[in-house]
């Protein structure tokens, strides 16, 4: 039998149940404890209401909340893109291949390679209190290097997700046909066995809303459930086309028409957020209060990548977000938790509640407001990942 554990003497417990605490979409719990058994939550409430138990961690006055679930990452990758940073960051025109460098590294890299720079970006994540991550392929291009990467992925996590629709392949840069080709039958066939997810990145210069299509839906015949990079450098068929296919994310959301806020608050798509982008790129902020008030499901995540967002912390992206999006603190803290895991399909995550997993984090403050009061400082404290402490 396993044994229990409580965490006490918490001073602001974030549930994301509104059934607790304080009843708001955080579900704020004041002198607060929770208590795990094996790997799941068992009780969440007030601390001089918790039940007996085996272990008993102090909080100390500190605040607990979800780990962060971070819905859209992409980790397989190799090499480095700090020269075409730098150039951007120095106002210089810069022509170094963007994504193509990052393609020909990562097909020059061995397995191991692959595997060791992954579990080096998640022990960065899991320090700032990431328990639960998407990620992608898309580095590869190959249905070799595609399906490599994916199987080095399910590794360690089951949130998979195949993207060999990220740019055409630079050899069939021609004929992007036959890359849809290609993306949709002998790749899909080796790919989908690894992975939950299948992506596409709609865009000006990647592929349009038909290309998108074909590629989601033969995905979708193949089980895999449709994200979408949509509207991110430009207005374009990309949300319109999540809301249609059901898919349980649309991601970046920066440029968007009336009728696809409407259609994202009327549907269950996720409008995934990811301010990491903006900030290296020096793009237009996408506008969270809109979509918010409208009535749409919002989730934050990191889009840790080589190239436009080289950052792993959610931390960082809910300061941004609260700074330069539009949202509360509430909102942003809700959304990298709660949020993500509605970007994933998971009610498991992202809650602190009975039957959940036991995935926390312990911040040196008394709220979790600190997120983006104090930001580049490093809160985390404690993590506990499916109850087992990690940090």
């Amino acid at each position: 039998m396993s044994s229990s554990t409580v965490i006490t003497n918490i001073a602001a417990l974030v549930t994301n149940d509104p059934s607790l605490g304080d009843h708001s979409p955080l579900g704020l719990v004041r002198d607060a404890a929770v208590v795990i058994e094996g790997d799941r939550v068992v009780w969440t409430g007030e601390s001089s209401k918790a039940p007996a138990t085996d272990n008993r961690v102090d909080a100390e006055g500190r605040a607990v909340l979800p780990g962060f679930v971070d819905s859209h990452s992409h980790l397989l990758f190799a090499g480095d893109r700090t020269e075409e940073f730098n150039a951007r960051m120095s106002g210089r025109p810069y022509s170094a291949g963007g994504i193509r460098t990052t393609v020909a590294a990562t097909r020059a890299a061995s397995d191991a390679e692959l595997e060791a720079s992954l579990t080096r970006y998640l022990a960065e994540a899991l320090r700032q209190g990431t328990t639960t991550f998407e990620t992608k392929s898309g580095y590869g291009l190959t249905t070799a290097d595609e399906s490599r990467a994916l199987r080095v992925a399910a590794r360690h996590t089951d949130e998979v997700t195949f993207l060999g629709a990220h740019i055409v392949a630079p050899e069939l840069a021609d004929d992007p046909a036959a890359y849809v080709d290609l993306v949709t039958g002998e790749m899909l066939d080796a790919c989908a066995p690894h992975a939950r997810w299948i992506d596409v990145f709609c865009e000006k210069g990647a592929f349009d809303g038909d290309q998108a299509r074909a590629i989601l839906t033969a995905g979708k015949a193949k089980g895999l459930h449709p994200r979408i990079h949509a509207n991110q450098l430009s207005y374009g068929p990309g949300v319109q086309l999540a809301v249609e296919l059901d898919a349980a994310s649309a991601d970046h959301c920066t440029h968007l028409t009336d009728p696809d806020v409407d259609a994202l608050a009327g549907s269950r798509t996720v409008a995934t957020l990811l301010p990491g982008a903006e900030f290296s790129t020096r793009a237009q902020w996408p506008d969270a209060r809109r979509l918010i008030d409208a009535g749409a499901t919002v989730a934050l995540s990191t889009d840790c990548n080589p190239g436009s967002s080289f950052t792993s912390s959610v931390p960082f992206c809910i300061a941004l977000a609260v700074r330069d999006m539009g949202m509360t603190p509430d909102e942003a803290v809700w959304s990298a938790t709660a949020g993500g895991a509605a970007a994933l399909r998971r009610d498991d995550v992202g809650r602190l509640v009975p039957g959940a997993y036991a995935d926390l984090t312990l911040l040196d403050a008394p709220s979790h407001v600190h997120l983006a009061y104090r930001p580049g400082v490093p809160l985390v404290a404690g993590v506990w990942r499916r109850g087992v402490r990690k940090l």
